[in-house]
């Protein structure tokens, strides 16, 4: 019996980096996890689970920054497992840009896939997320929502929203007894690294991420809800 079995999961951004490992080890934990990425022909975090470990999880196409697809996305869950007990909101994007050269369209895209997706994504699945006794949501923000970075000004206000969002739902969503949590990881082992931060040393692994997403998702004290958890190796 894993830490999750019987949980139902829906992670975002699940082709690569964190969102990928977290989906895996979700997965390997007894959950059934629908994935899904901006891509149809992107590499799925199936592809690392033996077909014991699969068991009805699947992946699927979707814009979180897109309500039209998040709507779809949504329904096409629904209609393939039982209403999810666990949202982890991970998808984004990184473009690292000086101010005097961040044009509105990148501006909008970072936030889109960052911010707006995640209050997208929540929305979408909330009253699904009522239904249960007790339910979890694990937003994923950065060290870039603690402080600032130059050149990421965009991403940093997504993720610094992040964390304000966290904030705000976690009092919202109490009497629902929907934990509400944040984790803001520092230099991880991913290509979002290494094209947002050029030359960055990665202090850890994504497993390390995900660890602290199976705790929250998982064996977290109901208690805890509205926590920005700090993982920066």
């Amino acid at each position: 019996m894993g830490a999750l079995s019987g949980r139902y999961a829906v992670v975002t951004g699940v082709s690569r980096g964190i969102g990928r490992q977290i989906a895996t080890l979700f997965a390997r934990e007894g959950a059934v996890v629908a994935g899904c990425s901006l891509r149809s022909t992107a590499p799925s975090f199936l592809d690392d689970l033996a077909p014991e470990e699969r068991q009805l999880s699947f992946h699927l196409t979707c814009d979180v920054g897109d309500p039209v697809q998040v709507n779809a996305f949504r329904d096409a869950v629904l209609a393939r497992m039982k209403a999810p007990d666990i949202l982890v909101n991970n998808a984004g994007i990184v473009a690292r840009k000086s101010l005097g050269d961040l044009d509105l369209a990148t501006w909008n895209a970072v936030i889109g896939s960052n911010l707006t997706g995640t209050f997208l994504m929540t929305q979408a699945f909330l009253s699904s997320l009522k239904a249960h006794n007790r339910a979890a949501i694990i937003n994923l923000s950065s060290v870039a929502g603690r402080q600032g970075t130059p050149m990421l000004s965009a991403y940093c206000a997504a993720k610094h929203g992040i964390v304000g969002l966290t904030r705000s739902w976690a009092e919202e969503l109490r009497g629902n007894n929907i934990a509400v949590n944040a984790i803001c990881p520092g230099s991880v082992d991913t290509d979002m690294l290494a094209q947002g931060m050029p030359g960055g040393a990665p202090k850890m692994t994504t497993r390390d991420v995900a660890k602290v997403a199976l705790f929250l998702a998982g064996t977290a004290p109901a208690a805890m809800t509205g926590a920005c958890v700090d993982v920066w190796g």
